[in-house]
């Protein structure tokens, strides 16, 4: 029997609690690069009554990201994209973000959007970084939006003597991510299915427990305690504003970015977190 099928990169939290929310009745393909990690998030799923496949997936390769949707396609048609797939500044060099975080959501937004459904919606995971970074520019703007993909990493703000760190790439990615919603969402709309962008902040997860405890971790923990909210978010609370915008309610919602880090960029800009006072 066919069922409307979820493609679901990146097996973590964040992502397993957006799919609990929408997953229900649907196949889930859930794709990581790291078969074990999708193997064990599947498991857990299916021991919970949802229907989910595992497949090994490296979203900064366009021929893995065509194979998972082929995969997909057998179960029926594609009705959801959750991207929760992405490598931080501290897990990977300036390449491997920028070909994962940048290009890799870049080409998974293009590819999706040309079989998404009627009435089909999508979300990615991007970050607070994104918008933690001086203005760039209309023009770069609009290169970041609409650069075809595979020129999108030749772009002079891309070049690797324009990047200060990993965390820089980090941010250059995140903002990408956002314009690329952007401008994704028009060609979504021409087959009558909608894309947006959360941008969590500090969320719990085990990967974010260990850098609690890591060398970076005063920062982390300073950057929760000094936001209006005080504490550190959950993946529930993501998948709080994914519901929201995967369902009819947000039926009036594509493109849009959704900042949800308790205030941090807030402060960040107009509070105690901002780097003069740290």
């Amino acid at each position: 029997m066919k069922k409307d099928v979820i493609l679901w990169t990146g097996a973590g939290q964040i992502g397993m609690a957006i799919a609990r929310r929408v997953g229900f009745g649907k196949k889930i393909v859930v794709g990581d690069k790291n078969i074990e990690n999708a193997n064990t998030i599947a498991k857990i799923m299916n021991d919970a009554g949802f229907d989910v496949e595992a497949m090994e997936c490296d979203i900064s390769s366009r021929e893995s990201i065509l194979n998972l949707i082929k995969k997909g396609q057998e179960y029926g048609e594609i009705a959801m994209l959750i991207n929760s797939a992405g490598v931080s500044p501290s897990q990977a060099p300036i390449e491997r973000i920028l070909h994962v975080d940048l290009y890799g959501t870049a080409v998974l937004l293009e590819e999706v959007g040309k079989v998404i459904k009627e009435g089909g919606t999508g979300v990615t995971i991007s970050s607070q970084s994104g918008h933690r970074m001086q203005a760039l520019g209309a023009i770069i703007d609009e290169q970041l939006a609409t650069t075809p993909t595979e020129e999108l990493l030749n772009l002079e703000v891309l070049q690797p003597e324009n990047i200060k760190d990993t965390l820089h790439a980090y941010q250059l990615a995140k903002r990408c991510n956002e314009k690329r919603v952007m401008s994704e969402s028009v060609k979504w709309g021409e087959r009558g299915a909608r894309i947006n962008s959360i941008s969590p902040g500090i969320i719990v997860t085990p990967l974010a427990i260990d850098e609690f405890n890591g060398i970076r971790g005063d920062f982390y923990k300073n950057m929760f305690a000094k936001c209006p909210a005080g504490r550190p978010g959950t993946a529930d609370e993501v998948a709080n504003v994914a519901e929201l915008l995967m369902t009819e309610k947000g039926a009036f919602i594509t493109g849009a970015d959704f900042l949800i880090d308790g205030g941090a960029t807030a402060s960040y800009f107009y509070g105690p977190l901002k780097p003069e006072n740290n």
